[in-house]
């Protein structure tokens, strides 16, 4: 078994509601602040990259009935996920291009996308990583979990970041276009970033996603250098 802090830290914070159902843990710091969301769903809940391994997270999941799934959106999220399946017992989803990352673990890997239930899809969209890939969920209008493929800027808007370590930019830019291709405005209706969230000054998600996307000037974005 692996080893946890009995304790949360005094900076320890419990996962917080974003919308009814969906919760969004602390950055983390075992995948460069990144943040993981969790869905509970009467058919089985989801974990969306992971949170940190500390037993004020693992109470919280068991809490609300455990994980079925922890799916990893690209490489960078991957943390402590062998952990995670050891200590809850949950299938990991994580895009094939990827899962070579996870030697020695039981792995359910995708090519182009795969459909976990009536309101769940997960749609590969490489460019920050190989596999980078998002999660939709179909309820509440729409809501896309989009690990770093998009993120809230400076201004809260869901913009792809081009960074030294993109993988293929102009095929990160081709997929968020793919994006506006598949949904609505009807159908897109909320992001869940998966990093950069202090951006959103407490609003905890990115609503009008579609709209907001829409907007977007890929053109200007495809010449962009990288920022970091």
């Amino acid at each position: 078994m692996c080893s946890l802090p009995q304790q949360p830290s005094h900076t320890a914070k419990a996962p917080r509601p974003v919308l009814d159902s969906i919760f969004a843990f602390p950055p983390n710091r075992d995948t460069l602040g990144g943040t993981s969301y969790f869905i509970v769903r009467n058919e089985g809940n989801i974990l969306i990259d992971c949170p940190a391994l500390d037993q004020m997270n693992l109470d919280f999941l068991r809490s609300h009935g455990g994980v079925k799934w922890l799916f990893i959106t690209h490489r960078g999220a991957i943390g402590k996920t062998a952990e995670f399946q050891q200590t809850l017992g949950c299938e990991i989803l994580i895009q094939e291009q990827e899962a070579y990352l996870l030697p020695g673990l039981t792995v359910n890997n995708f090519s182009q996308e795969i459909t976990l239930t009536s309101t769940i899809q997960i749609i590969w969209t490489p460019g920050h990583s190989p596999g980078s890939s998002c999660l939709y969920y179909s309820e509440f209008g729409g809501v896309l979990f989009s690990g770093r493929h998009l993120l809230p800027n400076q201004h809260g808007e869901p913009v792809p970041l081009r960074t030294a370590k993109t993988f293929h930019w102009p095929r990160q830019i081709k997929n968020v276009q793919s994006l506006l291709d598949r949904f609505t405005p009807e159908t897109l209706e909320y992001i869940c970033p998966g990093a950069n969230t202090g951006f959103l000054r407490g609003q905890r998600v990115i609503d009008q996603a579609y709209k907001r996307l829409a907007v977007l000037d890929f053109p200007t974005l495809l010449q962009l250098q990288p920022i970091l």
